[in-house]
């Protein structure tokens, strides 16, 4: 490959889905088809709160603690509000865009 900003190996790739297959088994075992889709949404919540440089644990305690305060059923667009990529969001955390 020519292009310099293609990296050499895909160790970083790796790296970042290694919980994941480390915790593959263990989640063979889930009770319930129920608990299978938390499980998934909340990896997929944590993974795109990194994706868009923000601590999840911040994140995740962030939004559990605003959006009882905020009427979703009345205003479902307000939904949007609280997505990791959601200008707002930036803005509560600081994060700049590049």
């Amino acid at each position: 490959l020519d292009d310099g900003l293609v990296p050499m190996t895909n160790s970083l790739d790796e790296r970042n889905i290694r919980p994941y297959t480390i915790g593959r088994k263990n989640w063979i075992f889930s009770t319930s088809t129920k608990g299978a889709d938390a499980s998934a949404s909340i990896y997929s919540l944590v993974e795109t709160a990194k994706a868009n440089r923000l601590n999840p644990f911040d994140y995740i305690e962030y939004i559990l603690e605003i959006m009882p305060q905020i009427d979703i059923i009345q205003h479902p667009e307000k939904i949007d509000w609280f997505m990791p990529w959601s200008d707002q969001i930036k803005e509560e955390f600081g994060i700049k865009d590049d």
